[in-house]
């Protein structure tokens, strides 16, 4: 069986305004890491903070790469070919996916928000694979190269495209979305995520209404209507020349609307309206804020012109992506304990989210649910406050232990009564022996802090200490 390529040599020089050197090939994948790359791909070599593709074209080559694209002025000491010379890679990289974007005839939606973009994102493709061919963003690619690279990815016989685009400062999603182009634009939920870089919440709702600029003409905007930002989102779409408005939530008023729930430890059912027709489904995620978009993904499945149906019971296929959710199985003395991995990024509304899951979580005899949490970073000023608040969601969801890790989460240390108190450091690793000495059978963990807080490290530590035998450890 052949591959079909995703471009042909030409393609690749047209759309780039490259240069050839050596025969190409046709090109099967678009890769920018040489750790993850296909034969038939063809490897861009993207200058870094950190690194320099250039540095691994060689290896790309040898790996089986159709191509190089590199830059004009890093050509020498590199091999003879096959290479494409281009002024700048990522530029190229961006022109190519403009190219795949341009020839797709695939229906788009893309996803924003400050909260849920990744899970909405693969509950996206989850529910549109069901009725055809759906192209995604991987993993959390929603930035100045990953939407590119995405995009360049992008199979000309795909039936659906769906595309995750995030930001950390105004004016980023705005050349994001135009590449993208999508006929439904998502907005999750806007929240105080990266406040410490805008003045104030207002402007982050206006930041994510940016993706209002890429939407094609007659395109829809759906948007939460629970949300207290809602009004000034619709306002900014408005503005922005966009007449269809599909809002969801619990709201009485929304047009696709929640009607009933069941939580349950590991999954929710959900009885909905999506835009006149009633749905009941199961939703293979737990947590109330996984229902909440879910509704969102109804809502673009429909307005897509996807299959309703088979998109509801495709749902229950959802699974928690690496690092928000994903349950891991402990062997310790006496027994089991589950760690709840959410060490991928956390924020206040995040937090709650995830602490909320926690405290619908059994546990087995004697077993204690336990949080470890760490610093929630870029909250500005309202740092230290946005931390102690969790004290709440703690006592609300009867956490029997919380362990902390790092100067901010320090703030909410203090205010913890002695009963709740596991232990503190500063470091995330620091804590590992306190938790290691303190987790029995049946405890349920759950970690969580933002990236720089380290804690997915503290949670490969522990995967690794109480692996059960024959596991292999936490990929990522």
């Amino acid at each position: 069986m052949t591959t079909r390529a995703l471009y042909t040599p030409e393609e690749i020089l047209a759309a780039t305004g490259g240069t050839a050197r050596g025969t190409l090939a046709d090109v099967t994948g678009i890769s920018i890491d040489t750790r993850t790359l296909e034969p038939g791909d063809a490897f861009f070599a993207i200058t870094g903070e950190n690194s320099d593709g250039h540095a691994y074209v060689a290896k790309a080559l040898e790996n089986g790469a159709s191509l190089a694209v590199v830059a004009a002025d890093r050509v020498q000491g590199l091999p003879d070919g096959p290479l494409v010379v281009v002024p700048d890679v990522l530029g190229a990289l961006t022109d190519l996916g403009k190219a795949a974007r341009a020839r797709s005839e695939a229906r788009i939606v893309a996803v924003t928000g400050s909260v849920g973009k990744t899970t909405t994102k693969e509950a996206l493709r989850i529910a549109l694979s069901a009725d055809g061919e759906t192209h995604a963003s991987a993993a959390s690619y929603n930035n100045h190269w990953g939407v590119p690279l995405s995009l360049a990815r992008f199979p000309r016989s795909a039936r659906y495209g769906v595309f995750e685009v995030g930001m950390n400062h105004p004016g980023e999603i705005t050349p994001l979305v135009r590449m993208v182009r999508p006929h439904v634009a998502v907005i999750t939920t806007v929240e105080a995520v990266h406040i410490a870089q805008f003045s104030g919440i207002e402007e982050i709702a206006d930041a994510k209404a940016e993706i209002f600029d890429g939407l094609e003409p007659g395109g829809t905007a759906v948007l939460n209507r629970d949300n207290p930002l809602f009004d000034r989102l619709v306002a900014s779409a408005r503005a922005k020349g966009v007449k269809n408005i599909v809002s969801f939530g619990a709201d009485p008023a929304c047009e696709v609307r929640l009607k009933d729930v069941v939580l349950h430890p590991a999954c929710s059912t959900v009885v909905a309206d999506v835009l006149g027709t009633p749905v009941t489904f199961k939703l293979g995620m737990p947590g109330r804020h996984i229902v909440q978009n879910a509704l969102a993904v109804l809502a673009a499945v429909r307005l897509l012109g996807g299959d309703l149906a088979l998109a509801a019971v495709a749902l229950a296929r959802l699974r928690p992506p690496p690092g928000r959710g994903v349950p891991v199985s402990l062997s310790v003395s006496g027994g089991t304990a589950t760690l709840l991995d959410e060490s991928y990024n956390a924020n206040p509304a995040s937090m709650r989210a995830a602490i909320d899951v926690l405290s619908r979580t059994p546990v087995g005899p004697r077993g204690r649910r336990i949080a470890v949490l760490g610093d929630m970073l870029e909250l500005g000023t309202e740092g230290a406050q946005h931390h102690r608040e969790l004290a709440e969601a703690l006592e609300a969801g009867k956490i029997d232990r919380v362990f902390c890790a790092g100067p901010l989460m320090h703030a909410l240390w203090e205010v913890l009564p002695s009963s709740r108190k596991g232990g503190y450091a500063v470091h995330a690793s620091h804590l590992e022996p306190l938790i290691s000495a303190a987790i029995r059978a049946g405890d349920t963990l759950m970690v969580k802090g933002s990236n720089g807080s380290r804690m997915g490290p503290l949670v490969k530590a522990l995967a690794e200490r109480f692996r059960l035998p024959g596991d292999a450890l936490l990929e990522g």
